[in-house]
């Protein structure tokens, strides 16, 4: 029994520990040529086509404003009649006169809830009324 006791004390440690210095040496090498080399690369140039003239919009679109007091108002030319939330899509149409393909521009106040115009938006994509925009003033 005395010998069986010297074997288990004599028995190998195993080692349960993975040395990582010499694979962060490495990551970071290749940090260092990734941040030398970078200033180097050239970014490719993408070429646009482009277009002899762009084309006149041959019908005018149904105009939709949104006041910031929630007010959804709705122009004929330059005529503007105060429209209700729930009879908004029935007016669009009938102002479309059966093209569905006539783009409807909603103009929005600057100061109206973000939610005011996603309602508008609702009820025309409800309405299956496909060309639906939002007008912007360009920044000066």
């Amino acid at each position: 029994m005395a010998l069986v006791a010297r074997r288990t004390g004599k028995r190998r440690r195993l080692m349960a520990d993975i040395n990582v210095v010499p694979y962060v040496d490495v990551m970071l090498v290749l940090v260092v040529i990734l941040m030398v080399a970078a200033p180097f690369v050239n970014p490719g140039v993408v070429e646009l086509p482009t277009v002899a003239k762009s084309g006149q919009q041959k019908e005018t679109p149904v105009r939709i404003a949104v006041r910031s007091d929630g007010r959804i108002s709705l122009f004929e030319g330059s005529v503007e009649t105060s429209v209700q939330k729930n009879d908004l899509a029935t007016a669009v149409k009938r102002q479309q006169k059966g093209n569905l393909q006539m783009p409807v521009v909603i103009e929005a106040d600057a100061k109206v809830e973000y939610r005011a115009v996603l309602d508008v938006m609702s009820q025309l994509q409800k309405a299956e009324i496909g060309r639906v925009g939002l007008s912007v003033r360009p920044a000066q």
